[in-house]
């Protein structure tokens, strides 16, 4: 409906209702002014729903009151004024009623327009988090590996060429997540047709990690719903990022992907960092990051399923999230 009709309903039912009002009293047929009451009702509700709130207030008071008074002039005289009165408020429901009925549509519209909003806010605020958790990851992998290839070009180019190849690895992987988000973002009505990574990435993830080794069961993963997969990823990179945050110093990290008695289990751990490496082992979930320990937990939970983090019995640091597999759900 365009806004130029929109805007003429309250002019119209202010003229209809002046106009009504006048043929009342000037002895217009009963008949005629049925009819004009049937037209205002429908007015009155139009005004309602889609006129802006300071021109149809006066247009939709002057209609109520062109309602109400239309058989007036046809009492006046023999009724008495508690008749006339009677009257009045009798036709005034039916003018009401078709305000509660326009309003009603206003407030539905309304509401339906700030859902629209606040959906399409928290998917921005979506997009936003996964570029940067997982460009996050590349990026750090990137800073890490051209560390090692400073340290090590002189003394064994061969290990520098490596971590150049690691590099670039990491740096194809950013620009495929910054394109993934961006593709989702000029989705129109903001719909995310664009594919998220899932737990079937877990090994080129791991393979760019140094010292990364992954243990995974193909079944395991094949049991997991699509929100619960791909939030198992989200756990695995914004973990490995954390180990090489604040622990560059581990010599192992594992990531693991099985059944467990709850349900599907998906695992990082790193070990100790070695004398004099330091770090702050798994520090890092409990700072603040791209999710974080508190965020992250809530997507797990989101997805059925619980999270845990803390020391292991080595020394290091271990994340684990628990998902339902398909069909169950956790007790």
């Amino acid at each position: 409906m365009s806004l130029d009709l929109r805007s003429s309903y309250a002019p119209l039912l202010a003229l209809a209702g002046v106009g009504g009002l006048l043929g009342g009293f000037l002895g217009a047929p009963p008949a005629w002014l049925l009819v004009w009451v049937g037209l205002l009702l429908p007015l009155l509700a139009l005004v309602a729903r889609w006129s802006p709130v300071r021109a149809g207030a006066g247009a939709a008071a002057l209609g109520v009151a062109a309602v109400a008074l239309w058989p007036v002039p046809l009492m006046w005289g023999p009724a008495s004024w508690l008749e006339v009165c009677g009257a009045a408020a009798f036709w005034a429901v039916p003018a009401l009623g078709a305000l509660a009925v326009g309003g009603h549509l206003r407030r539905q519209a309304s509401r339906m327009r700030r859902a629209v909003r606040d959906g399409r806010r928290d998917q921005q605020l979506e997009l936003a988090r996964d570029l940067h958790d997982f460009v996050a990851h590349d990026v750090s992998a990137i800073v890490v590996q051209a560390q090692a290839a400073r340290f090590v070009a002189d003394k064994d180019p061969e290990q520098a060429v490596r971590a150049l190849e690691r590099i670039e690895a990491a740096g194809l992987g950013a620009l495929a997540s910054m394109d993934r988000t961006v593709h989702a973002l000029r989705e129109a009505a903001g719909a995310r047709s664009a594919s998220v990574p899932g737990t079937s990435e877990l090994p080129g993830l791991v393979e760019r990690f140094e010292g990364g080794v992954l243990d995974a069961d193909p079944a395991a993963a094949r049991e997991l719903s699509r929100e619960a997969d791909t939030t198992a990823y989200r756990v695995a990179v914004e973990a490995l990022t954390n180990v090489r945050r604040h622990a560059p110093g581990a010599a192992v990290v594992r990531v693991r992907l099985r059944r467990a008695a709850e349900g599907i289990e998906l695992s990082v751990a790193n070990s100790a960092p070695a004398r004099g490496a330091g770090g702050l082992l798994g520090l890092g979930l409990r700072r603040r990051s791209g999710t974080g320990l508190a965020g992250l937990r809530g997507r797990v939970e989101a997805a059925g399923g619980t999270l845990r983090a803390g020391a292991s019995a080595d020394g290091g640091w271990r994340v684990c999230a628990v998902f339902p597999a398909q069909g169950r759900a956790l007790g």
